[in-house]
């Protein structure tokens, strides 16, 4: 007995120790053995890049019938490997317009990515899909089940499904570049996570947002999105995209990267990366937007990048690659002010910024100025729902009176064909009568949606018709585009003292239906003089 219990305390032993790191070739692959306490084992593709194969802690946790891969893969790709410095191993996978590194560090449980284009791929997306075995990894983190859709019945397209009322898709599973430092999939003892420590060569902002993952049935996909036609508002950006890094882990959420734990991407021969030595810095302090969160954003054709400014006013940039950039000010999400400065290799360039919003005699605003739908009827669930879900509530226009509704009272969404003809009433005193401004902010429209306001007995004009985004939006969870705002003037005689009367109507020059009909998505109203 005694042997026995011996024997088997030695066997788990020897199963936990770890092998060699090193890259074992085969005419097929190149299989890289991190060599660490938690085994990781990684089998790559050597006629399409594709993973094959993620043995971690002995568990196999890649899906068996198709790869992970950059784009929907890249079929053919000439990839050959090198072990750097007998720390790292590096598997680049090259085609005519792309480069894709893989790098794996001794001891380590992470694979380490970074993609260069110099065209945007032909599925018109830039993202690498990790397909993973959804035994192990069912759910995701942080937003658990909202993009579980394995159950379900498709209700729109086939990328959002309902489950018993409540809706699901692989949309739902979406934050914010700026708060997107980790996202995961996971299960019982067992995490994978995308770490993004900036979306420097991405497209769309800070506040952009775009799939992070999806357990459809067949397997559980975690995704990193460099660019996407979701919502886009900004040309593609060509270059070094990354690094990041899919990590395994057991029961923990793994830390948000810095920037700075990349550093050593600069001795592994990566085309396109740019070490600390080679960037600048810009440093200042924003005034005068608010007391809520002031993001400061640069941008040009070749990089993005983003930072939130202290409760002092204070800020500096993540380290930027020299240039010109647009620098740009946010009142939480509402774009307040603009300027340029310009970058260069080793320095700080000091650049402050300040709101250049004007006040107004204001009589009342319905919302708040801050490039988010916050507070409106259902804008707390539609990031993770469809507007038909069962927890949603009725999205009937009704009447809003000023003074006296709660915000909730008044929807997010105005659609054509679902609620159009939202009512304001509102009382007036005769000094507050006469010539006046009501201001439609909007942070989305769909299907060239814009607002017609009836004021009283006067009809107001319609607007011209906003740039088109290519894209649906409030039914997958998106409400930032373009920002439009549209400025009606009251002429004199229209606004009376007493009892007042708004109504706003979507108006398009197409049709649709209920949902996929055209909308927009309110920001905030107001009425001054």
């Amino acid at each position: 007995m005694l042997v026995s219990l011996l024997f088997l305390a030695l066997l788990a032993f020897i199963t936990t120790v770890s092998a060699a790191f090193g890259i074992t070739t085969s005419s097929a692959s190149y299989v890289i053995d991190a060599g660490s306490a938690n085994p990781l084992v990684v089998t790559i593709s050597r006629a399409s890049c594709d993973i094959t194969s993620i043995k971690y802690r002995g568990t196999e946790v890649q899906y068996q019938s198709t790869g992970s891969h950059i784009g929907s893969g890249l079929g053919t790709a000439t990839v050959s490997a090198t072990i750097i410095n007998s720390q790292y191993a590096k598997v680049t996978c090259v085609t005519s317009t792309l480069t894709h590194y893989y790098v794996v560090q001794s001891g380590g449980s992470t694979v380490w990515m970074a993609t260069y284009i110099t065209a945007e791929p032909t599925v018109g997306e830039l993202r690498y899909i990790a397909r993973l075995n959804n035994a192990v990894y069912p759910t995701s983190y942080p937003f658990g089940d909202a993009s579980t859709t394995k159950d379900g019945t498709a209700i729109e397209g086939s990328d959002i499904f309902s489950v018993s009322g409540q809706t699901r898709s692989k949309f739902y599973s979406s934050q914010r570049f700026i708060d997107d430092g980790v996202h995961c999939v996971e299960g019982n003892d067992a995490h994978a996570c995308f770490l993004t420590p900036q979306y420097e060569s991405s497209s769309g902002g800070p506040f952009f947002r775009d799939i992070d993952a999806n357990n459809g049935g067949a397997y559980t996909s975690l995704t990193f999105y460099m660019n996407s036609g979701h919502v886009q508002t900004e040309s593609y950006r060509m270059g070094l995209h990354g690094p990041y890094a899919l990590t395994f882990s057991r029961s923990g959420i793994p830390a948000a990267l810095k920037v700075s734990d990349t550093a050593f991407f600069a001795s592994l021969g990566i085309k396109g990366y740019v070490a600390a030595s080679g960037r600048g810095f810009v440093k200042g302090t924003v005034s005068g937007a608010g007391t809520g969160e002031r993001v400061v954003h640069w941008y040009n054709a070749n990089a993005q990048y983003w930072v939130k400014a202290a409760s002092s006013g204070a800020f500096t940039s993540p380290a930027m690659k020299p240039g010109t950039y647009t620098q740009v000010l946010y009142q939480v999400e509402l774009k307040v002010a603009s300027t340029s400065v310009s970058v260069s290799a080793g320095a700080t360039v000091t650049k402050d910024i300040a709101s250049t919003a004007t006040s107004r005699n204001t009589i009342w605003t319905i919302g708040a100025w801050d490039g988010q739908p916050t507070g409106f009827r259902n804008a707390a669930n539609q990031l993770r729902m469809h507007p038909s879900d069962s927890r949603m509530s009725s999205w009937s226009p009704g009447t809003y009176t000023v003074g006296s509704s709660a915000l909730s009272a008044f929807p997010m969404a105005l659609w054509k064909s679902v609620n159009n003809g939202q009512k304001i009433a509102f009382t007036l005193t005769s000094a507050q009568t006469g010539a006046a401004t009501l201001r439609i902010g909007t942070t989305l429209s769909f299907a060239g949606a814009r607002p017609q306001a009836i004021v009283n007995s006067w009809t107001g004009p319609a607007p011209a018709a906003p740039t088109k985004i290519d894209s649906r939006g409030v039914t997958r969870g998106a409400y930032r585009g373009y920002g439009e705002v549209y400025d009606v003037s009251i002429p004199s005689g229209t606004l009376v003292a007493g009892s007042n009367t708004i109504t706003i109507n979507v108006v398009s020059g197409s049709d649709g239906d209920t949902y996929l009909s055209p909308n927009i998505i309110f920001d905030a109203i107001e009425l001054f003089k």
